[in-house]
């Protein structure tokens, strides 16, 4: 007969070992993931950085940019008439006097319509003159028909008194009476009408010759101005300068109103920038530039910012306030500082390429043994050439990386070795 075997306390403990042990395990990583470091790693050589202080200092608010000198006006040369070269006067860098010629032209089509108009005007004094002579004609006869009809009712007015007389006294009969009276009426309501007629010829005829007159005024008015074209085939110079540009070669067709060239006013200079268009809305008319030529510092003013985005850059021109440098020329090129604010107090840190990785939004700070750096965020306000002002997120005595991270990629933590 067979007996039971009853299990020891050992035995029962080493059939549930695998499940404790799988809770354990369990535990472990429930625990590793709440509390545990994930970030990324990353080891890199502490040589091949640049590492900045994070410093309360002063920050000068301006940006460096250079610019070119320029005349201060610039004048087209665009001639009013048309034409073919026939003679460049004066060669590109000449100084001019303002009316001194600088191109001859020749229009045989404008020598045809001066003609014209010539012959058109004298065509008109012709028609005018006729008409005088025909009007004054007119006049005389005007005044020999008025003559006749005022002799002739004065006669019929004499015979109708004399009849009207010789009827009173029984001498003549009513009939021979009434036809005096009624010729005498006839000529007199006759005369009446012709000199109305008369008078309203004579106001037409004068209205006539004055709209005549005027049309030859503006015939002769209209001759004198394509003759003055006919001076505008000379290109004559439009200010005291230098010739900077001549575009035109002998026999060469021009246009009414093409440029040709240009002109520069050398009574004084400006300087014209390009400028980053993250200052477009703080540049303005007004502000305060600097430059240094040899051992000296010369002042500029902003006179003009150009609206204009081209490249991602504005145009800006300045002038000059006091002394100029000497042997200044156009094209020379100046390193320009111009002052966009006051300095202030503030937390700053070097200019370096990591800002063309985050864009300013964040930066890694070194551990206080400097054997790692800690990725975090921050945010940047103004900037200079040479600093970028911290408004959150760094704090003075730290140190940062500067240098450019594209190599670090999406790393949360270096180790600097």
């Amino acid at each position: 007969m067979d007996r039971v075997i009853e299990k020891t306390k050992t035995q029962k403990l080493k059939k549930h070992w695998p499940y404790m042990a799988g809770a354990v395990l369990f535990l472990l990583i429930i625990g590793w993931l709440v509390f545990g470091n994930h970030a990324s790693t990353l080891k890199v050589n502490s040589d091949e950085l640049t590492i900045g202080d994070v410093q309360q200092a002063e920050f000068k608010d301006y940006v460096r940019t250079n610019g070119q000198v320029m005349p201060i006006q610039v004048v087209q040369i665009s001639p009013e008439e048309g034409g073919i070269v026939m003679e460049k006067v004066v060669e590109e860098g000449t100084h001019v006097k303002k009316g001194d010629v600088i191109v001859r032209l020749s229009n045989s089509n404008l020598d045809l319509q001066i003609l014209n108009a010539e012959a058109e005007l004298a065509e008109k004094q012709n028609l005018l003159r006729n008409t005088q002579v025909a009007m004054q004609q007119d006049r005389l006869n005007n005044q020999t028909e008025q003559a006749q009809l005022d002799m002739d009712t004065h006669r019929k007015q004499r015979t109708y008194e004399q009849n009207q007389r010789l009827y009173q006294e029984k001498l003549i009969s009513k009939e021979d009476y009434i036809q005096s009276q009624e010729d005498y009426q006839l000529s007199a309501k006759k005369r009446s009408l012709v000199s109305k007629r008369l008078k309203q010829d004579s106001i037409y005829r004068t209205v006539q010759m004055d709209q005549m007159e005027d049309n030859l005024d503006n015939m002769r008015k209209n001759v004198v101005l394509v003759r003055q074209r006919k001076d505008k085939l000379e290109v004559r110079s439009a200010i005291d300068g230098e010739l900077g540009l001549l575009d035109v070669e002998l026999g060469q067709s021009i246009q009414p109103g093409q440029k040709i060239g240009q002109l520069n006013d050398l009574s004084d200079y400006k300087v014209q920038a390009q400028i980053d268009e993250h200052y477009i809305d703080r540049v303005r008319q007004g502000l305060i530039a600097t430059f240094t030529r040899g051992d000296k510092q010369y002042q500029l003013q902003v006179r003009k910012v150009y609206p204009e985005v081209r490249e991602g850059k504005f145009r800006c021109d300045f002038v000059f306030r006091g002394e100029r440098p000497e042997n200044i020329r156009s094209g020379q090129t100046y390193y320009i500082d111009l002052e966009l604010g006051q300095p202030e107090q503030a937390v700053i840190i070097p200019r370096g390429t990591f800002f063309q990785t985050t864009g300013g939004q964040w930066i890694f700070v070194l551990s206080a043994d400097g054997s790692k750096a800690y990725r975090r965020t921050i945010r940047i306000g103004r900037q200079n050439p040479q600093h970028y002002e911290v408004l959150e997120g760094l704090e003075p005595g730290e140190r940062v990386v500067t240098s450019g991270y594209e190599a670090f990629k999406d790393n949360e933590i270096l180790l600097l070795k």
